[in-house]
């Protein structure tokens, strides 16, 4: 889980002099400053060190990966990372690269002079519809990433690392994997063709400047089912069912049909399902390194959890699932 490249309120202001080593990872990636650079921490992030870069008219983000994300199964390869947002930009549709460095692994991006959006941003069904056509030019402009991403192994792995760790997990956290099962084998009777994914499009990782939205930090891309990543999006955004048909009838158009529709539902509930345990490793694992140590992440965990019991006990859930799996016409519009 990642944020956006603007400083949020109340966070950290410049910084001087630079911090060691940030200086040194600029001239390594190839940039060459007019001015002395200030570094600004940027306090949105969870996982990785992210800085902005001011140098007179010249902005930049520096972004400093911690292998330990990767290492505790919260991320993908630092190198991967750096590959996959090297692709999306030659895309266009996340910051143009400026350099990278190798080790420590680094890479420094363009400043977008954009709004970071918010929750409460994605109400707005034209916003909505910026973001689906982000998303499109993601998934079918984008060159194919070498590695792939799957949001129930995910879960599984997640629950390996907690068991092994000891880490806490919800009391009835097994008790309800027979249901992402269900979940699983629904989406797998018809399946999605993989394609270059996000997958972890919470509302601080899309960037929009009123006429396109850009998407940045690639820390769990990989290809993956599209409707993923419009689910994934609904859960971050705990967005409406109206709102989440909105999204999905931005993205497929004259294409969106009922299981389309309960695929995207039903991968939002297993967003949550899996997206709780990576709070809880982070939190147990990498407590003492988190980019935003203030950061609640046992009350996040929480509430995903408590999202995902709530949706997989809706009156709707087992319509979802055969609605989905191409049995039955669409389901009525209950929980999200």
């Amino acid at each position: 889980m990642t944020a956006a490249p603007v400083p949020t309120p109340g966070g950290a202001g410049p910084v001087g002099p630079p911090p060691p080593g940030f200086a040194d990872l600029l001239v390594r990636a190839g940039v060459t400053p007019g001015q002395d650079p200030v570094f600004t921490p940027l306090t949105g992030g969870l996982s990785h060190r992210v800085v902005r870069v001011d140098a007179g008219p010249e902005r930049w983000i520096l972004r400093v990966l911690d292998p330990a994300v990767s290492a505790a199964g919260l991320g993908v390869p630092a190198e991967r990372e750096i590959a996959n947002t090297v692709a999306a930009a030659r895309a266009g549709v996340g910051p143009r690269v400026v350099g990278v460095v190798v080790e420590p692994p680094a890479v420094v991006l363009e400043f977008i002079d954009a709004r970071t959006l918010t929750a409460a941003d994605l109400t707005d069904p034209d916003r909505l519809a910026r973001i689906a056509a982000a998303c499109r030019r993601l998934h079918t402009g984008t060159a194919r990433f070498d590695n792939g991403f799957d949001v129930f192994r995910k879960a599984e792995e997640l629950l390996d690392r907690c068991r092994r760790h000891d880490l806490p997990v919800p009391p009835d956290y097994a008790d309800r994997l027979a249901d992402l099962a269900r979940i699983e084998q629904a989406v797998a009777a018809a399946p999605l063709p993989a394609v270059p994914c996000h997958n972890d499009l919470l509302p601080a990782n899309l960037l929009d400047d009123g006429d396109r939205v850009r998407i940045i930090d690639y820390q769990l891309s990989g290809m993956n089912d599209p409707a993923f990543e419009l689910g994934d999006i609904a859960a971050e955004a705990c967005l409406s069912p109206d709102l989440v048909e909105v999204l999905a009838a931005g993205y497929f158009g004259a294409e969106l049909t009922a299981p389309l529709l309960a695929r995207v539902r039903l991968y939002r509930i297993a967003s949550d399902i899996a997206w709780t345990l990576w709070f809880a490793v982070h939190h147990g694992l990498l407590a003492g390194a988190a980019a935003s140590p203030g950061f609640d992440y046992e009350g996040e965990a929480a509430d995903k959890w408590a999202r995902a019991v709530a949706a997989l006990d809706a009156a709707d859930f087992g319509a979802l699932l055969a609605c989905a799996a191409g049995r039955t016409g669409p389901p009525s519009r209950g929980r999200p």
